[in-house]
């Protein structure tokens, strides 16, 4: 199955359009998600089999952790807001064209690095 995005709120929208713009077919879910905190974010993520990607790198990987506790997650992408956006372009589009959806279930990756995690390993 192929990957399937969900933009946190935090997540710049010129992000979304540049991955957008290069793949018109990709799914990348962008409603706004104001006042939500990061469990519900990812609960929601999770029951729509979506991919979170977020520049919240201070507290989304120990909401992350802890929804893994209660069950599994498509994955979190995190990209911190000093990256190059077209660098974080290029990173979503590639793992949009060149990974399926479960190899990213209960990952979190940060972007640009690819430095990958699985939590609890």
């Amino acid at each position: 199955m192929k990957v399937r995005f969900q933009a946190d709120n935090d997540l710049r929208r010129v992000i979304i359009r540049g991955v957008l713009r290069r793949l018109p077919t990709a799914d990348f879910q962008s409603q706004t998600l104001n006042a939500i905190d990061d469990l519900a974010v990812l609960r929601m993520a999770a029951e729509a089999g979506r991919i979170v990607v977020s520049h919240d790198v201070s507290t989304m990987p120990q909401a992350f952790a802890e929804f893994l506790r209660t069950g599994h997650s498509p994955g979190l992408l995190l990209t911190p807001q000093s990256c190059a956006i077209a660098e974080v372009i290029e990173h979503l589009v590639l793992i949009w064209e060149l990974t399926e959806a479960s190899e990213w279930q209960d990952r979190i990756c940060y972007l640009p690095t690819f430095a990958d995690f699985r939590i609890g390993e």
